[in-house]
């Protein structure tokens, strides 16, 4: 029988070891006995699982619903429990304590040392059949927890009923849930070493979440593996042109005569992936879509890393938009965030009462610029946590790249922090080597499992060699956002023309590393919030002035080396700052002056697109050539970009006065015909209609700019001219 101390530590829930009190044990002389707790129960029989003979009956041995018996059994001891309830009700079930061992030891040995690339697979809820059973299989990762119990909407939430079993030599708890399916809500109840409850816990590995307020976890079938394709490979390639819209889902457009709601995954489906594709980008990527508590933080504060946010839809939802992008030709880039975690009760924060996931000391585990927690990066479980997910929403829902967020404040260890504020790494410096192992390993794990996709960095630091291979010594990233060149460019573009001659070498200077990294030009959510401003608002000039100058740095921003990032709203010349809690103002869209940037841009993405020369060796010298950058008096800058087919060139001049500069003489690579192929200043985007006679201009043996031949032009106020060289025939 059980003793008094065991039954008052099963009915507190402070037992650590459940299954050695409750379910079989095979007694002396072959009876076994078996132990139940099912509090608010009268009576409880043991059934044969398949003629419902009667084996055996259960004693109530405490009144808060221990129960104790013997029967006979054989062994692997399948039996049902009749259960009579307060009220009368009888209800036939499995017991999960009759069930054995859910995880092998070859996915423990390989959680343990951090190899297991799909942890994901094994940890959190996995609805499942065992012996004929249909059930959920729960495990979670708590080695310094003293008792760890599931707790859902099957069992009144009540941690008394399910506790887990601990597989000590890894720190994981486990249990098989007869009964429990897809849909299920429920989060892990933890009892800290010294046995005091902490607050119920959402799933780290969770794969769906309720929708905000709520914080449980809901268990979710296990997505299919997507399989890799070419045509994203040759997409997501060095060579190709790659055009990124940034998204954030829940203000692009909103239903507002539906109460202002968001649009569910298959709404934007229906439109914001032709909308998207019809502009003539290549990519969308989305800010971050992972569960998240807060609307105001944007997704950057995420607390299911595995979960598609509830605000959308369903993860079922989220893999049909997914297979619609491809299915229009676009990829999808998700903004994802390994820097830093909240602090809410309900995640990862000293998750089983220790610094679990979290660096110990603020020093090194607290962020002071977001009051958020920074990852233990140098700890296996942790970095494989992230790894994991890196490849679950590649491998499962197939999308094309990850653009990581913040990866400068995971590089240094003094980031943001005053002196004496940090801890030097192991050699006294301040590189954060555990952060740095992780992103090449990561970087690696991702290129041999995943070749088709690509990876971003949002690295605004002179950190080398962040877009390089590591076995080159560099972090292994595809892309790096060159934070640099917006700053520079921007600045450039706020200031009135008759100043800018004095500061030319901000759209200049760009180019003297354009190379060192492969580059994004990324015209971000972040240069458009937080008192900053819309992007129109930072142009100078009456109201002409400013879309002119709109028009002619986004001309400046698609002809520039570099792939092409432009966050929602500056295609069109939104002229407000961006508020997440509503719609992209459409309506600006009957104004022919913001009409007029969205043809802008939909026709830079056309012309970006169909042209080699644009795209193919952005990330090389040898497809970029100055023309002239000194010219600041006239604040004109001119430059050739080639592509892989020899001769082969595009001319781009860019006058940023409002001054129309007629017989510009401008030396040129080869004789023949310049044709326009673009003009922002054209009438078609609401500009003047100057430029060059007939859009074409042919070369004259004058030399100039230290080249035998060249061109006389007009050009347009405020402008970026493209044009397209053609040999004339012999």
């Amino acid at each position: 029988m059980l003793t008094s101390h065991e039954i008052d530590l099963i009915r507190t829930a402070s037992h650590g070891d459940a299954f050695a009190v409750l379910g079989p044990h095979l007694q002396p002389g072959g009876r076994v006995a078996i132990r139940a707790f099912l509090p608010t129960a009268l009576a409880v029989e043991v059934l044969h699982p398949t003629s419902a003979q009667l084996l055996g009956n259960l004693s109530r041995v405490h009144a808060d619903g221990v129960f104790d018996g013997d029967c006979t059994l054989s062994a692997p001891y399948h039996y049902l429990l009749r259960i009579t309830w307060q009220g009368g009700s009888v209800t036939t079930e499995e017991d999960p304590f009759r069930f054995g061992l859910v995880l092998s030891a070859t996915d423990l040995w390989l959680l343990g040392e951090g190899t297991h690339l799909r942890p994901y697979e094994v940890l959190g809820a996995h609805p499942t059949t065992i012996d004929g059973v249909v059930g959920t299989c729960f495990a979670v990762w708590a080695p310094n927890a003293s008792r760890a119990s599931v707790v859902g909407d099957f069992n009144f939430w009540d941690g008394r009923r399910h506790p887990m079993r601990k597989r000590a030599e890894r720190g994981i708890w486990e249990l098989f849930l007869p009964g429990v399916t897809a849909g299920a809500r429920y989060k892990f109840e933890l009892r800290a070493a010294d046995g005091h409850a902490l607050p119920p816990r959402a799933d780290p590995y969770a794969r769906q979440a309720e929708l905000r307020p709520a914080t449980a976890s809901v268990v979710a079938a296990m997505p299919a593996m997507v399989p890799a394709k070419a045509e994203r490979q040759a997409a997501n390639a060095l060579g190709a042109p790659i055009s990124i819209y940034e998204v954030h889902l829940g203000s692009w457009r909103r239903k507002v005569e539906d109460g202002n709601r968001w649009l569910d995954w298959d709404e934007l489906a229906e439109t914001l992936i032709p909308y998207a594709a019809g502009m003539g980008f290549t990519h969308l990527e989305l800010l971050p879509i992972s569960e998240h508590p807060f609307d105001g933080s944007w997704g950057y504060q995420p607390v299911g890393l595995y979960a598609p946010t509830a605000r959308f839809g369903t993860p079922e939802g989220f893999q049909r938009f997914v297979a619609a992008c491809h299915a229009k030709g676009l990829g999808l880039i998700l903004d994802w965030v390994p820097a830093h975690f909240p602090t809410d009760a309900h995640g990862l924060g000293q998750f089983d009462g220790t610094a679990l996931y979290e660096h110990a000391d603020p020093r090194e585990g607290f962020h002071n610029d977001w009051n958020t927690l920074i990852y233990n990066l140098g700890r296996t479980e942790v970095s494989n946590f992230l790894l994991g997910n890196a490849l679950y929403w590649l491998e499962r829902f197939g999308v094309d790249g990850l653009r990581v967020d913040a990866v400068a404040s995971m590089l240094y260890r003094d980031y943001s922090r005053p002196e004496g504020g940090w801890i030097p790494n192991v050699h006294g410096g301040r590189e954060n080597l555990e952060s740095i192992a992780f992103l090449k390993r990561m970087n690696e794990v991702l290129g041999k499992e995943r070749p088709e996709a690509m990876t971003l960095a949002e690295e605004s630091t002179a950190f080398p060699g962040v877009s390089r291979p590591t076995y080159a010594g560099g972090l292994g990233f595809h892309y790096k956002w060159n934070m640099g060149w917006m700053h520079d460019t921007l600045s450039f573009m706020a200031r009135d023309p008759l100043y800018r001659r004095y500061h030319q070498n901000e759209m200049s200077f760009g180019l003297v590393y354009a190379f060192d990294e492969n580059f994004v030009l990324p015209i971000s959510h972040d240069e458009v919030v937080h008192g900053k401003g819309s992007l129109l608002g930072k142009m100078p000039g009456d109201r002409w002035q400013k879309f002119a100058n709109l028009r002619s740095y986004l001309g400046f921003m698609f002809a520039h080396p570099g792939k092409k990032l432009l966050f929602m709203g500056c295609e069109f010349g939104q002229d407000s700052e961006w508020n997440h809690d509503q719609s992209l103002p459409w309506h600006l869209l009957t104004d022919p002056q913001h009409a007029g940037v969205q043809s802008l841009v939909r026709d830079l993405n056309h012309l970006y697109r169909s042209t080699p020369a644009l795209h193919e060796l952005d990330g090389r010298p040898e497809g970029f050539e100055w023309i002239e950058h000194k010219d600041a008096e006239n604040s004109v800058l001119s430059f050739v970009r080639r592509g892989n087919t020899p001769g082969s060139h595009i001319l781009v001049v860019c006058n940023f006065t409002p001054e129309v500069r007629h017989h510009y003489r401008l030396g040129v690579p080869a004789a023949g015909e310049y044709r326009e192929r673009l003009n922002t200043d054209s009438h078609f985007y609401g500009g003047s209609n100057v430029g060059t006679p007939m859009g074409v201009a042919r070369t004259e043996p004058v030399a100039w700019h230290g080249r035998p031949q060249s061109l006389l032009l007009t050009l347009p106020p405020l402008a970026t001219v493209v044009f397209e060289w053609t040999d004339l025939p012999a």
